[in-house]
């Protein structure tokens, strides 16, 4: 089963959606699972993972509607504060929803520090009783803070968002790629290929320029944990959705069968427990 393993929808709000400002234009409009289906048909894609974009329960709600609407979309990444007091009780009752994965919050618009603080902890430490993953979403920054975090639980499924959005348009390597090494050897830590073109110069990139950063993803973390994702619609910002999944479709043409199985649907069904 081939899966895009990271995909938004939503209907546009220019109050609640302000980080799509007016450099991403093409954006500030609704997208929903009908805007997707051609798009995944086109790349022979059977299902996508539908990941929270507003930290709301509504959003997470909203998702599920969706997913439910519609089979091909396998699986939900959704949000809950997992800070509150009350988060067992509430965790507990999204076990009851079977197309939940797991949650996202946005880090990359916190410090470093946030992957301390107590409460949040405490949330998750409990994601893996009631079977939860949790996506990473963060900047290069936060690499040293995120190897601390994921240390503290051995047991939970953790996904990296987007190789932690190397800054690719110029050029930086070096500390991104060590911070990743040591994420890598975290082994319940996944990697999402995903999300490389809004890191990139937006008019003028070029596929050599994720060649070095897909090579370091994947010696770090070898295909059976790297997972694709498209990141549509943010991605129509640099590139269409036939050029994101071509970059990556591309790049792992020489690696065998199996290997391209896992990448591109085998190792999401199995982090985020997709059935075929």
């Amino acid at each position: 089963m081939r899966i895009d393993a990271h995909q938004h929808f939503w209907n546009f709000d220019p109050v609640r959606d302000s980080w799509i400002d007016d450099s991403m234009k093409v954006i500030q409009r609704d997208f929903s699972p009908e805007d997707l289906l051609p798009e995944l048909r086109s790349k022979r894609i059977d299902g996508c993972i539908a990941v929270q974009a507003d930290q709301s329960p509504q959003e997470t709600q909203y998702l599920l509607g969706l997913s439910h609407q519609h089979p091909y979309i396998k699986k939900v990444v959704g949000w809950v504060d997992l800070s509150a007091p009350d988060i067992e009780s509430q965790l507990e009752r999204y076990q009851a929803e079977k197309n939940l994965a797991g949650f996202r919050k946005i880090l990359q618009a916190l410090p470093p520090s946030a992957m301390e603080e107590e409460a949040f902890l405490q949330g998750i430490s409990l994601l893996s009783k009631y079977h939860f993953t949790y996506d990473i979403l963060i900047f290069p920054k936060h690499l040293p803070a995120a190897l601390e975090f994921v240390k503290k639980f051995p047991n939970q499924a953790f996904i990296i968002d987007h190789l932690a959005k190397p800054a690719i348009k110029s050029g930086e390597f070096e500390h991104w790629s060590k911070g990743i090494k040591e994420l890598s050897e975290i082994p319940n830590l996944y990697c999402k290929v995903s999300g490389m073109v809004t890191e990139a110069d937006w008019k003028k990139w070029k596929k050599e320029d994720f060649i070095p950063y897909l090579d370091h993803i994947t010696d770090c973390f070898g295909t059976e944990r790297l997972v694709y994702g498209s990141d549509w619609p943010v991605c129509l910002v640099a590139a269409s959705y036939a050029q994101v999944f071509d970059l990556a479709w591309e790049y792992f043409q020489p690696f065998s069968e199996d290997e391209k199985a896992a990448i591109f649907g085998d190792n999401a069904c199995e982090f985020y427990g997709i059935n075929a």
